[in-house]
């Protein structure tokens, strides 16, 4: 489906001031305010440095989500008739990459995980029900944000619109995920705003326990969010600025928050304190099978999470 265009909107009644037609505003996504929160120094070599660095080669878990994720939006795009369990599990199939698994025999096996994934979520469905949108992209503007970002699907119950956001990773989710996520709490936002529409109800489905964590937000929820992250786009934007205007001498504002999740860095190569926080990880160490076991030195680098 299209991207939908930035609109300056007149803001719905559930958000209030939040929205509004300023000028220069800070574009970001959910994922990108998350970056700067999660590591500086990352945010700087994600989106500031130009030739932006290599990434190492990608996850088997990444994999694993990603190939279930299209499918479930394939299934969606089928014709109501093609909506059957057996169609679910060919999408997955058709769409299957082997890229980060250790070798064929184990991507075969997490295959067949994932076909007893979508075939049993599936068939909870109601296949004569279409959603608003799969794999769509929203936008909003706040008094400091261009926001966009693009949610897993987007449903109208009873008028209302729902975000749903599909999960494949092993960690158990509760309520807590759903109702702390800033990024459901943004998309509720954009799609109040792109549709001009209420949206307060924002889910986690988690394929691999069948469970729906739902929350729904009020007002002043969302507003908090919102909040939370014009201040984060603050600090990066602070940032930014002095980095364009004095490069390395602006280095202490993009300083590493080095940890054990420096294993999984994308740009752990090009970050001497996060290479030497953690030893890296090997690529399909996200599936939880070998716990414990780290690339060898000179191994290739794996994508973060």
């Amino acid at each position: 489906m299209s991207a939908q265009p930035v609109l300056p909107v007149h803001p719905p009644e559930q958000l209030g001031g939040m929205l509004s037609a300023p000028g220069r505003l800070f574009a970001c996504t959910p994922s990108k305010l998350a970056s700067w929160v999660d590591c500086p120094r990352r945010y700087r070599l994600t989106y500031l440095d130009r030739p932006r660095p290599p990434a190492g080669p990608p996850w088997a878990h990444n994999s694993f989500g990603a190939g279930i994720h299209n499918a479930l939006a394939g299934w969606w795009r089928l014709s109501r008739s093609q909506r059957t369990v057996d169609a679910a599990a060919q999408l997955l199939d058709a769409g299957w990459s082997a890229e980060g698994f250790r070798d064929p025999a184990q991507s075969d096996a997490w295959l067949g995980r994932g076909r007893a994934l979508v075939r049993r979520y599936v068939a909870a469905l109601d296949p004569g029900r279409d959603p608003l949108g799969v794999e769509r992209t929203l936008a909003a503007r706040t008094n400091r944000l261009a926001l966009s970002g693009r949610v897993d699907r987007l449903d109208d119950r009873n008028g209302e619109l729902v975000i749903v956001d599909y999960k494949t990773g092993r960690r158990p989710l509760t309520v807590d995920d759903t109702r702390g996520s800033m990024a459901l709490a943004l998309y509720a936002v954009a799609a109040a705003a792109t549709l001009r529409r209420r949206c307060v109800r924002v889910e986690l489905h988690h394929l691999p326990t069948g469970e729906v964590h739902a929350y729904e937000h009020t007002d002043e929820s969302l507003q908090r969010q919102v909040r939370r992250a014009e201040q984060i786009a603050d600090e990066a934007e602070a940032a930014t600025t002095a980095f364009k205007a004095d490069g390395e001498g602006a280095a202490d504002m993009f300083a590493p928050r080095p940890g054990s999740q420096c294993g999984w860095c994308d740009m752990r190569a090009q970050c001497p304190e996060g290479a030497a926080a953690a030893p890296a990880q090997v690529p399909w160490a996200g599936l939880g099978e070998d716990k414990g076991i780290e690339a060898d030195a000179g191994s290739a680098r794996p994508v973060g999470p």
